[in-house]
């Protein structure tokens, strides 16, 4: 998994295509992912004692081919590759400017 919570992504293709935001969730068993403010989908929900009945908009879940890693250094989206450092620590590194993604 080269995508991780709280990673900020860009949508690649799709309707959202262009779009960035945080990823809130990943669902490792369908291979998507929850992007905030990305994919919003409307919903029909019954009343409870809480909240009212009506329509309300919720993040619908991307395949994770369609996001990629936005860099925060050089604020591109993109690939990342897998390093190890000195002290034997696994580490995310953008592959354009070669810096680390935390």
């Amino acid at each position: 998994m080269q995508i991780k919570k709280n990673d900020k992504v860009m949508v690649l293709s799709g309707k959202n295509k262009g779009k960035t935001g945080e990823v809130l969730q990943v669902i490792k068993s369908t291979n998507r992912a929850i992007v905030s403010k990305v994919n919003m989908v409307k919903k029909t929900v019954k009343p409870t004692q809480n909240q009212e009945a009506g329509l309300i908009e919720v993040e619908a879940p991307i395949n994770l081919t369609n996001l990629q890693v936005v860099c925060v250094k050089c604020n591109k989206p993109t690939r990342v590759k897998k390093d190890i450092l000195s002290d034997g620590k696994k580490v995310r590194v953008c592959k354009k400017c070669g810096e680390i993604i935390i």
